[in-house]
């Protein structure tokens, strides 16, 4: 099969030959979720070099494993919670947790705010640093469940019903654990607004 056939195939369709002994089409779902694993990873780390391991060790794992793979979910839920997991795994044996800093958006491209001479009075530079690193500290502060469904919503766009695919829970526990995310939030940088 040459390539252009092999990338007009589902993912599922991909998973059957990978699952047949057809395991260099695997490739094909590397190319196609590369960059999403690196984004994960790099929510995660804020660290290119690591994402880049961490998405590299998620593939591996996803190759390793694909027999194991029922189709129960879509190959790319699946998938993704692969990458989460190991993720969570990498924060626990460091011991931290470094969060994107929230003055980035979803592209991961820092947004500007300038002021209409183009130059920013010292006091709201420092009045928006506090702000960050308070908010920082209670996202680390946070139980990892919350943190990862904050994570998942706010900064790779995941919706409700696949959070809880990737969580393995209900939606109305995402939504509570987005829910008390959000309130620690709100609460800890009440003085800011």
């Amino acid at each position: 099969m040459n390539q252009t056939a092999q990338q007009d195939l589902r993912d599922e369709e991909i998973v059957a030959l990978c699952q047949q002994g057809q395991r260099e089409v695997f490739e094909v779902l590397v190319r196609k979720y590369m960059e999403k694993a690196f984004r994960i990873a790099f929510d995660f780390t804020h660290d290119t070099e690591e994402a880049k391991d961490l998405s590299q060790e998620a593939f591996l794992r996803a190759f390793s494993r694909i027999k194991q793979f029922d189709g129960r979910s879509s190959f790319y839920t699946w998938f993704y919670r692969l990458v989460v997991n190991i993720c969570l795994d990498h924060t626990r044996r460091k011991g931290r947790v470094i969060w994107e800093r929230l003055e980035k958006d979803k592209d991961g491209t820092a947004e500007t705010v300038e002021l209409a001479d183009g130059s920013s009075l010292p006091d709201e530079e420092a009045i928006a640093g506090e702000a960050k690193r308070r908010a920082d500290q209670t996202l680390e502060a946070m139980p990892n469940k919350q943190r990862t469904a904050f994570l998942l919503r706010n900064h790779q766009g995941l919706s409700i019903p696949d959070i809880a695919k990737v969580m393995k829970t209900t939606e109305g526990t995402v939504r509570v654990y987005l829910h008390r995310a959000v309130a620690a939030l709100r609460q800890s940088l009440m003085e800011f607004v």
